[in-house]
Order: C-alpha cells, then structure tokens, then sequence
C-alpha cells in the first residue's frame, strides 16, 4: 500500500533530484572558478608574450567565460528549484545561488579590469 506523508517515494525522490540539483550547481561554480584561475594564470605570462595586449585579451576571454559559466548554472538551478518542492530537505533558496553567481561574476569583472589597468613590469 502507497504511503501519503511526506516520506513517500515520490517525495523522497524529488527531495533527491534537488540534492542532486544543488550538486550540479556546485560543478559548474567550480568550473567557473577553474576559468577564474586560468585567465588569472596568464599574468605569468605578461613578461613573456610580445605584444603585451595577447595574454590580456586571452585572460579576459577566460573570465568573460567564467562569467557565462556561473550565469548559466544559477539559471539552470533556479529553474530547477522552482519546479520541485522539497519535502525533507532544505533545499538552497535561489537567492543564495544569485549571490555566488553575482560574487563570481563581480571578482571576474575586477579582475578584467585590473588586467587592463594595472602595468606590469
């Protein structure tokens, strides 16, 4: 016989699909920062490269990705989120997931600018 309270198959199962959810999120916040820090590395590489401007627009390519990145996953998340209904769980709040995007997104914005800005000896 079919359980109806809140530990029910069904139940369990979207609650897992949300960890699962939250998991995914996590991956792609992870790879966003592996781009953070692969368009960061390129500064090693400033006295090296001629013209100078090449590691640069490189780097930028790499943070402007890392944007890209950690937008769409907040996207996808939410969508995610606002599908299912946890039930045991705590589920993460949407605006949490906005709050890492903008984070990730403001760091990789500065950083793009301090690559232009700042000289390099």
């Amino acid at each position: 016989m079919p359980r109806t309270d809140d530990l029910s198959r069904d139940n369990l199962a979207e609650d897992r699909t949300i960890l699962a959810n939250e998991r995914t999120f996590d991956s792609w916040m992870r790879t966003s920062l592996a781009c953070v820090a692969i368009g960061v590395g390129f500064k090693g590489l400033y006295p090296t490269m001629e013209p100078a401007w090449i590691p640069r627009a490189i780097a930028t390519g790499f943070l402007l990705l890392a944007v890209l990145v950690i937008i769409a996953a907040q996207r996808r998340a939410a969508a995610v989120l606002a599908r299912l209904e946890p039930h045991v769980v705590a589920a993460a709040k949407g605006i949490n997931l906005r709050l890492f995007a903008w984070l990730v997104s403001t760091g990789a914005g500065a950083l793009v600018i301090a690559i232009w800005t700042v000289r390099i000896n």
